[in-house]
């Protein structure tokens, strides 16, 4: 894909529906409404930020959707292209547990240095709260705590050797063993670790 392509080629479209849980006729009609939304064929941060926006109008989604941009944007260049969005769509809403969780730890794997920590979890958290706001965020969540709790509880159960940062390994099996730890990752959108 690229700026100047406003042609679904076959030889892309056919590459999507390998690299994906699309349907050639689905792809075709993201592309569609992809292309509608983003005449030039890209989604730049300043667009993926009006439409986190869109669907959190009661907070301030800006800080989290700069997280979602990175995961999305997997070629680094400040942009995502069609094929970016629809790979990233198609593991946060048709990919396998084990795919959620991945792309889940990429979010809050800050620095992408295999290791989240403490920090990193709760700038990734302070956004969600921020994103979802506090009146929503009590009606999801009923145990009233606050971003650092709720990172330090997350720790306690995640962070098996102590060593105050979380590995990929560790963060998929505390979570395939308690999946409260995903509901507490996922609040607000955030991990795309829908079960």
């Amino acid at each position: 894909m690229g700026k100047q392509n406003s042609k679904l080629t076959p030889s892309v479209l056919s590459d999507m529906v390998n690299s994906t849980d699309f349907t050639e006729r689905e792809i075709r009609l993201w592309y569609k409404s992809f292309r509608k939304d983003c005449p030039t064929g890209i989604l730049s941060l300043e667009d993926f930020i009006k439409l986190y926006k869109d669907f959190f109008p009661t907070g301030d989604a800006s800080v989290f959707a700069e997280h979602a941009f990175r995961t999305f944007d997997t070629n680094g260049d400040g942009t995502i292209d069609f094929k970016e969005f629809m790979c990233a769509l198609s593991v946060t809403s048709r990919g396998t547990f084990e795919e959620k969780l991945k792309w889940a730890y990429t979010m809050y794997d800050l620095d992408n240095d295999g290791h989240v920590t403490r920090k990193e979890m709760l700038e990734i958290i302070k956004a969600i709260y921020k994103m979802v706001g506090v009146e929503a965020m009590a009606k999801i969540v009923t145990d009233g705590l606050t971003a650092q709790q709720r990172v330090d509880r997350i720790f306690s159960r995640m962070d098996r050797d102590g060593d105050e940062q979380i590995t990929v390994d560790e963060f998929k099996k505390a979570a395939s063993e308690d999946l409260s730890l995903v509901m507490l990752l996922q609040v607000g959108g955030g991990g795309g670790a829908n079960t």
